[in-house]
């Protein structure tokens, strides 16, 4: 009785949490219907929108899986002195205002920036009002995401004594990490990605402030709130909104599969 009756208080508690996330999305996509969403994806500036953001978001989690995995294994398997000031660096982003930072990135990546300017300079990279700044801003706010992720992955998929005897039968460190410690990690890794690319995507404040231009779906369906009222946005929005959870669910999919259905019991 008493286990019945913890878990009909949970599940009460859960119902609220699912309804103040469904709700207000329920609302959102009743209120344009079909004619609304098909007028918002025959606008040829909509539909560049969301393939700009689609295309940023996808190269910042390739980005990010390429530079943060690396680190996130040797934040797992290594003790190193200021090893907790370099966690408290990579979660800073988490916990910095995005207009914070967007503000921190235009000093850095602008035209007189420590990295914008050497970059225009020797290499003709620019990041203000570019595909590289989105990127770039996409980077600063979602990598934190796949680096815990990916450490949590290498942690509880990795077994410590696993690789010591790999290690001692002659594996060197990169075959140990590509041929043991990627495939026991890989959920946490695929779970880092799509979080990576959910956060990259979903991204205002911080593209806004290096790279309003082009725009990404963001700060197109902001622009059209402004200059014609919600009517018109509200359509971008749902079609925007229908394809992010259509890719977030497949890519949850590949990350999970049935793991994520597995209960305590019946």
């Amino acid at each position: 009785m008493r286990r019945s009756a913890l878990f009909l208080l949970f599940w009460l508690a859960g119902s609220l949490a699912l309804a103040f996330t469904v709700i207000p999305l329920v609302e959102l996509v009743a209120e344009p219907g079909v004619a609304g969403v098909v007028r918002a994806a025959q606008l040829p500036d909509v539909r560049s929108a969301i393939g700009l953001s689609l295309g940023a978001a996808a190269v910042t989690a390739a980005i990010a899986t390429a530079i943060g995995v690396p680190l996130a294994w040797v934040l797992a398997g290594r003790r190193f002195p200021g090893k907790g000031l370099v966690e408290a660096v990579i979660d800073l982003p988490l916990t910095v205002p995005h207009t914070v930072a967007g503000i921190a990135l235009l000093l850095a990546f602008g035209r007189e920036g420590v990295l914008g300017a050497p970059a225009a300079q020797w290499f003709g990279l620019r990041f203000w009002g570019t595909f590289a700044g989105i990127v770039v801003a996409m980077l600063f706010v979602s990598l934190p995401y796949l680096v815990n992720a990916a450490r949590i992955g290498f942690e509880e998929g990795v077994d410590p004594h696993l690789v010591k005897v790999a290690r001692t039968l002659g594996a060197r460190p990169g075959r140990v990490f590509v041929r043991i410690a990627l495939p026991l990690a890989w959920r946490g890794i695929m779970a880092g990605i799509t979080l990576t690319f959910a956060r990259a995507i979903s991204e205002f404040a911080a593209v806004a402030m290096l790279a309003y231009y082009p725009m990404t779906a963001p700060i197109r369906i902001y622009e059209m709130f402004l200059r014609f009222g919600l009517g018109d946005a509200v359509g971008a929005a749902v079609l925007f909104l229908i394809i992010v959870l259509v890719l977030f669910v497949v890519l949850r999919h590949f990350a999970f599969g049935r793991a994520g259905q597995r209960g305590f019991g019946r």
